[in-house]
């Protein structure tokens, strides 16, 4: 199914604003030391915009792994993006995994607070090259 592009930059909208409220809740729930939570916050925060950049140049991706695959090829791999914003998220993407299923594990402060300032700079350059397009 394809998308106009009205349709296309309301999913866009839509996606930011997700990203930007997801990272308003991990700020909240460290606050709380719920590192666990913080982890799939601060994942999904950064899933949300690089799936609105992904939907804005017209890529679509069915499954979290491909889109960590499309972004690397499209954004990273061209130089668009640093290799160091995808190595944050595929970073986050493998904790959020650890963290929500694998049994007698939990993450810690030590672990994840060192990620919540790069995780905000990805979201604001994710977000500069969605608004160059």
């Amino acid at each position: 199914m394809s998308l106009t592009e009205e349709e296309r930059d309301a999913i866009v909208f839509y996606r930011i604003q997700k990203s930007k409220d997801t990272l308003t809740e991990a700020i909240g729930i460290a606050q709380l030391n719920y590192w666990n939570a913080v982890t799939n916050r601060l994942y999904y925060a950064c899933y949300y915009m690089t799936s609105a950049l992904l939907i804005k140049y017209g890529y679509n991706a069915q499954t979290h792994s491909g889109i960590i695959r499309l972004f690397g090829l499209h954004f990273v791999a061209t130089g668009l993006v640093d290799k160091e914003h995808s190595r944050l998220y595929s970073k986050l993407f493998e904790m959020r995994q650890t963290g929500d299923y694998d049994d007698l594990f939990n993450l810690s402060e030590a672990d994840i607070k060192p990620l919540i300032d790069p995780a905000i700079k990805y979201i604001i350059e994710i977000e500069k090259l969605i608004s160059k397009k």
